[in-house]
């Protein structure tokens, strides 16, 4: 599938102003810094569900926000982790008082960067779990990943398990999350090679 680029450096943000406008019903975008949030966050009593990664996979990230689903996505760069700001800013808008969860895919600068992230929200006092996803069996002794990679289980805690944390605290909705990414695995394959420019 071809994509319709007006200019590569704005991508990101004119993708992300195009579905505000086509799911202004479901979701809201906030540029300063970029973030995804499904309309009405934060929820009270609701666990919120934070992920994000590297733009260039859309739907990922922002296309699972939304009752049932996410409810924030930190989109970065054009495959490059979201910041900090990104994330902590999304994590206080969906904080609903029952503490929020972090799905992390399996890659060091997300990994790293979710992690500063978690440590500023608990400084604020916003209570913080994170589960990685480590699904993809093809690399799991690769030289250039640091164990199994995180891709397409993402979107199962995220998605499908979003519903079920409705009334979950923040530890059990973590464990269940833990429990859902151990009994998933995935082999990827690419049918051509991609390069970011």
């Amino acid at each position: 599938m071809k994509k319709l680029i007006n200019d590569p450096q704005a991508v990101v943000r004119e993708s992300l102003a195009g579905l505000a406008l086509a799911h202004a019903d479901i979701l809201r975008v906030c540029f300063d810094p970029v973030y995804v949030v499904r309309a009405g966050a934060p929820v009270p009593g609701k666990v919120g569900i934070v992920s994000g990664g590297g733009s260039g996979h859309e739907p990922m990230h922002g296309g699972f926000v939304g009752r049932g689903m996410l409810d924030a996505a930190c989109p970065g760069q054009v495959f490059t982790s979201p910041t900090p700001d990104q994330i902590e800013a999304a994590t206080r808008a969906v904080h609903g008082g029952a503490g929020v969860l972090h799905i992390v895919k399996n890659y060091t600068g997300d990994i790293m960067n979710f992690e500063m992230a978690a440590e500023l929200c608990q400084a604020q006092g916003v209570q913080v779990e994170a589960v990685v996803i480590h699904d993809d069996v093809a690399v799991e002794d690769s030289l250039y990943t640091a164990g199994r990679r995180g891709v397409e289980d993402r979107a199962r805690p995220g998605g499908e398990q979003g519903a079920l944390f409705q009334d979950d605290e923040i530890r059990a909705a973590a464990a269940r999350s833990v429990g859902a990414s151990e009994a998933s695995t995935y082999l990827v394959a690419a049918m051509r090679d991609c390069t970011a420019s």
